[in-house]
């Protein structure tokens, strides 16, 4: 009796939250605690890394030097990425090492309806609307508070972290990790974690997305082949992980190949790079028409300026 209670109050709430419950499984900030541990803080690992994934990073389904991992264990889940930048490591950490830039980066994913970088006695906080795939009030938007925090800054290395203890629908625990180490060909090597935790609500509020709506959608991980010779796909939570995952690394690679345009074209170049970015995965990517989602961002863009 109190399964079914509880399935269907997950169920009321995740008409309500579903789009944002969605978007936070796949950003994931929040290790569990299963995936709690923070990697050694150093250049060193993560070029030891680099020089691992070599072969995957050379030869891949992305058409690009990128790898992604997705692990899901009782109440955790966790996607990864591990990818070369063609940018010098200096512009990188200017970029990402720096909460004022994070809200022009998370704007470009269509569920985030607007962000704020503001400071308090604790730190740096980013307050994150999440909504619907189209612009909505912010009222109707579940608000999210991030803390940043700066982890290490070193001539070759840098990382930070965002995290925020409760979302909606019994998930916690939120973390976005990233780090970077300079090249020796001039670029950067760049590995971002996102990580959450779930409760009941939250696995049947899961449940009922993967049954309905989210039936047909399909992650990165290549699990067979069919009679074709054509790919089969991880579905379930971990291709939720894994599409969001790629969603967010793409928007830092739009925020990144944008900082060469003068200033009043960058919004527009991060607009137009993210869409390109989802069209090249279009059978995992695809949400709205680009006509839309570039009339919703320039909108929502415009509300987050007035704002603040």
């Amino acid at each position: 009796m109190l399964r079914l209670k509880l399935a269907k109050n997950a169920h009321l709430l995740s008409l309500r939250w579903m789009p944002a419950f969605v978007l936070i499984c796949g950003v994931g900030f929040g290790a569990g605690k299963s995936f709690a541990t923070e990697p050694d803080m150093s250049a060193e690992p993560l070029r030891a890394k680099h020089t691992e994934l070599g072969k995957q990073l050379l030869n891949n389904q992305f058409q690009r030097a990128l790898y992604l991992i997705s692990e899901q264990s009782s109440n955790d889940l966790k996607g990864e990425i591990y990818a070369v930048v063609d940018y010098p490591f200096a512009t990188v950490n200017a970029a990402l090492n720096n909460p004022a830039h994070w809200c022009d980066v998370l704007l470009l994913h269509f569920n985030v309806k607007y962000c704020h970088a503001s400071s308090n006695k604790a730190g740096t906080v980013l307050s994150v609307n999440l909504g619907r795939k189209y612009y909505q009030p912010l009222g109707d938007a579940y608000r999210l508070e991030f803390n940043y925090r700066g982890v290490i800054t070193t001539p070759d290395y840098f990382a930070v972290e965002l995290n925020a203890e409760n979302g909606p629908l019994s998930t916690h625990d939120y973390r976005i990790w990233i780090e970077a180490t300079s090249l020796k060909d001039g670029r950067t090597f760049l590995h971002v974690t996102y990580a959450y935790a779930f409760g009941l609500t939250g696995r049947l509020a899961m449940q009922a997305y993967l049954a309905t709506i989210g039936r047909s959608k399909v992650g990165f991980t290549v699990t067979g082949k069919l009679p074709n010779g054509q790919p089969t796909y991880i579905q379930g939570i971990r291709g939720v992980v894994e599409r969001n995952t790629m969603r967010y690394y793409l928007a830092i690679d739009a925020y990144l190949a944008a900082l060469t345009t003068p200033p009043k074209d960058q919004l527009e170049k991060r607009l137009q790079h993210w869409y390109n970015g989802t069209e090249q995965y279009a059978r995992q990517l695809y949400e709205v028409e680009r006509d839309d989602y570039l009339e919703m961002k320039r909108r929502e863009y415009q509300r987050q300026q007035v704002a603040q």
